[in-house]
């Protein structure tokens, strides 16, 4: 093991850019050891040696593809080996292939097509379900684990039926509907594991500035990083199964 025995340790999957990269900066300047997964290990390898420029001294790349399942258990078995635990899991990687433009009313539901769900749920539910399920040993562990699920607003089923929500005539079947199951999976584990330290929660980083937010984004990148980093620093006596953005929760 090469990090120290109190060193909190954080694994990010989709993190060599954008608020996966935002998120390592913020955890890594509190002292945290981080583990930025990357499906391009050079980019992954160039995000680590921006964020150790920045003074983030405990940071390495790996290269993950989260649809990978074989991946899954290389970073297993690398954070085991090196680290012993793993503190918290920011699930963070995403994709939206259904075109939507958020500067105007949209509906992609009837003609969303099969393979574009299937894609959407492959990247965005099945392969954050997958890797919590084979990281789970590492982060029982630790002395207090956190999960944190980057859903999205878009996966509140009570705003999108609400006609006098911002989101109502915002709708991308796929991403909202893999970010609403996301969601899901945040309650039944944070239900199964509520008798235990691990907290686990679901956040909503904002409409950001990133590749798939746009320039049109109304928040900056480190805006947009708040909520993972709080959900990932929770005191003892912090909340877990919720939906949160910016301390504030919102509905599922």
């Amino acid at each position: 093991m090469s990090n120290k025995p109190d060193q909190k340790v954080a694994f990010i999957t989709g993190a060599n850019k954008g608020l996966g990269l935002e998120t390592g900066r913020g955890l890594g300047k509190l002292g945290y050891a981080v583990v930025l997964g990357s499906r391009d290990l050079g980019r992954g390898k160039a995000a680590a040696d921006k964020l150790r420029s920045e003074g983030v001294a405990d940071v390495e790349a790996f290269q993950f593809d989260v649809t990978n399942y074989d991946d899954h258990k290389k970073v297993a078995r690398h954070i085991e080996e090196r680290y012993g635990r793993l503190d918290v899991l920011v699930n963070n990687a995403g994709a939206q292939f259904e075109k939507a433009d958020f500067a105007s009313d949209f509906n992609t539901t009837s003609h969303c097509p099969i393979d574009a769900l299937r894609n959407t749920f492959d990247t965005n539910f099945f392969a954050a379900v997958s890797l919590t399920q084979t990281l789970l040993p590492l982060i029982r562990k630790a002395l207090a684990g956190r999960i944190v699920n980057v859903s999205s607003i878009l996966g509140s089923l009570t705003l999108h039926s609400d006609p006098k929500s911002d989101i109502y005539n915002k709708k991308a079947f796929a991403y909202d509907a893999s970010k609403t199951a996301l969601n899901a999976f945040t309650v039944h584990l944070a239900q199964e594991l509520r008798n235990t330290k691990i907290k686990v929660n679901s956040a909503h980083p904002g409409w950001v500035q990133t590749d798939m937010g746009g320039s049109a984004a109304p928040l900056g990148i480190s805006e947009g990083g708040k909520t993972s980093i709080e959900l990932a620093t929770l005191p003892d006596d912090g909340p877990t199964g919720g939906y949160f953005h910016m301390g504030k929760k919102i509905p599922w």
